[in-house]
């Protein structure tokens, strides 16, 4: 129960990796909200399970790259919760395009989802720890390809590589009002976005030849990290990280 009586948002936590850091923070004693676009029935199948651990939960829908909807569903998150100690900024897409075929629609989508999602985010959620003078931390999901180039996801790598330095802005711009942020970048995990790619032997093959471990991990494994950078008792040096 190393986050009893804490409150979170995760956004996009209704599928894959969010769902499985919201389950996992419920189980560490915290409060959840549960941000989703589309997923209707994963969010409120969620919400039952973090429930059924004797734990508040609801299921906020809206768009992260909508600023309108962003400050209606933090609102909501936040009315629900009576506040929000802790935020998740997980909500992502994935599309694999070779560099010279990607359009600007596609290259908007990408960036706007993964990167200013983000920001809107973490701005809204920020501004309600002020008010509220509330000691916070925010963890970015990230991914190892915000260093690592990866054929075919350029516009993905590159909006990682702004959520590593949005991470540092935040961390340097938010320490004055006892916010902390850090980010996660995770390797190969397997998920709904993914799961057809990891299913193809030769692509498989491939991205196990670059992992010494050879082992694909799953939502689960990242819970304990983000636990660790959520807790301000076990984590309260770190920033920026």
């Amino acid at each position: 129960m190393r986050l009893e009586g804490q409150r979170t948002l995760v956004t996009g936590g209704s599928r894959s990796i969010g769902r499985g850091i919201a389950l996992g923070m419920a189980r560490q004693g915290a409060d959840v909200a549960i941000n989703f676009k589309t997923s209707r029935e994963d969010a409120a199948e969620a919400v039952r399970k973090i429930e059924q651990m004797g734990r508040r939960a609801v299921a906020v829908q809206g768009s992260t790259e909508s600023a309108l909807d962003v400050e209606r569903f933090v609102g909501e998150a936040h009315d629900f919760l009576g506040g929000i100690d802790i935020l998740v900024n997980n909500a992502g897409i994935l599309k694999r395009t070779a560099f010279l075929e990607i359009s600007e629609k596609e290259w908007d989508a990408i960036l706007n989802v993964n990167l200013k999602g983000y920001f809107l985010v973490g701005q809204a959620v920020a501004r309600k720890m002020i008010d509220a003078s509330t000691p916070g931390a925010i963890v970015n999901v990230s991914s190892a390809g915000q260093a690592v180039a990866a054929p075919n996801l350029t516009h993905y790598c590159v909006a990682k590589a702004g959520v590593n330095m949005l991470t540092k802005q935040m961390a340097l711009e938010l320490a004055p009002h006892k916010i902390r942020v850090n980010s996660i970048a995770p390797g190969l995990i397997e998920t709904d976005m993914n799961r057809a790619d990891i299913a193809q032997e030769e692509f498989r093959e491939r991205r196990l030849a670059r992992i010494p471990l050879k082992k694909i991990g799953v939502p689960d494994d990242l819970v304990g990290a983000v636990v660790f950078l959520a807790s301000n008792e076990e984590s309260r040096l770190v920033t920026g990280a």
